[in-house]
């Protein structure tokens, strides 16, 4: 079988089998099939407006709606908030209430307390935490889930995906818990990770599970962190024309910001050197 043949085999909505078991039973590399995925389309005007968006939100993450609305108004773009909340959605983004779409959960699944408040995190695999966020691209868009450890800021597993379908965000933590495992595991309330296919990983493994407090952005701050240095020291300087050419830019860039990226934080030295301290 060719790889386009296996790449057409895999049914993302298989009810039954995750995308990551499915290429595993066919031979498959998970990174081939996600990156034969199409970008997602919408209006040269919209991908516009979703850009300007996306670089003030990830500014000012606490900015809602009815913030983005204005300031896209004082930067002579005229736009009603009904636009900008579509557009948001269609983004999966949130200011300070839940988020719509991505991150409103659901209700017949199960939340857990926030575990991290004053907590100190002392040592790698102590906690580590996930999140999507919003890949802009010239002619189109990506989601990009990532899982990183809290006390070395190591990211240790990666998706892109076309959807915002839990099955990329499954992938990534079983791609991280080949690695190892954390005691915590901390997400937001979205519905991919109170998913019980998302969750069930962690509790085989008898990891703690965290969930951010409703409508707290910040509680997930090191990874809001790592997705402002994702964008504007690389997605924002390069233009991704297709999904391999934006695969293999991410992971360029994380092979550096885990190797090479020196962090204040870490007393300038890099995550990979804290993490396999």
């Amino acid at each position: 079988m060719s790889i386009e043949d296996k790449r057409n085999a895999i049914e993302p909505s298989h009810s039954g089998l995750s995308i990551h078991l499915q290429c595993e039973l066919i031979g498959l590399s998970r990174s081939s099939w996600y990156c034969q995925a199409s970008l997602v389309q919408e209006s040269p005007e919209n991908l516009s407006l979703m850009r300007l968006i996306d670089e003030q939100y990830t500014r000012t993450p606490f900015y809602g709606s009815r913030k983005i609305t204005a300031w896209l108004n004082l930067q002579g773009h005229p736009v009603n908030r009904k636009r900008v909340q579509r557009l948001m959605r269609l983004m999966g983004i949130e200011g300070v209430a839940p988020k719509p779409g991505s991150s409103l959960r659901n209700k017949e699944h199960k939340v857990y307390p926030y575990l991290l408040r004053g907590l100190d995190i002392v040592r790698p695999n102590q906690v580590w935490s996930t999140d999507i966020t919003y890949c802009p691209m010239p002619k189109g868009f990506m989601y990009l889930v990532a899982i990183i450890d809290w006390y070395s800021r190591y990211v240790l597993s990666w998706r892109l995906s076309n959807t915002l379908d839990a099955d990329f965000c499954i992938d990534a933590l079983n791609g991280a818990l080949e690695r190892g495992k954390p005691e915590i595991f901390n997400t937001d309330q979205g519905c991919q990770f109170t998913s019980k296919a998302f969750l069930a990983p962690l509790q085989t493994h008898e990891i703690q599970i965290s969930m951010d407090g409703k409508g707290r952005a910040l509680d997930n701050i090191f990874v809001e962190r790592l997705w402002r240095s994702v964008k504007y020291e690389w997605l924002y300087m390069h233009e991704f024309q297709t999904v391999p050419e934006l695969h293999s830019g991410l992971d360029e860039y994380f092979e550096f910001y885990n190797t090479e990226r020196l962090h204040q934080s870490l007393n300038y030295k890099t995550p990979r050197a804290i993490h396999l301290a």
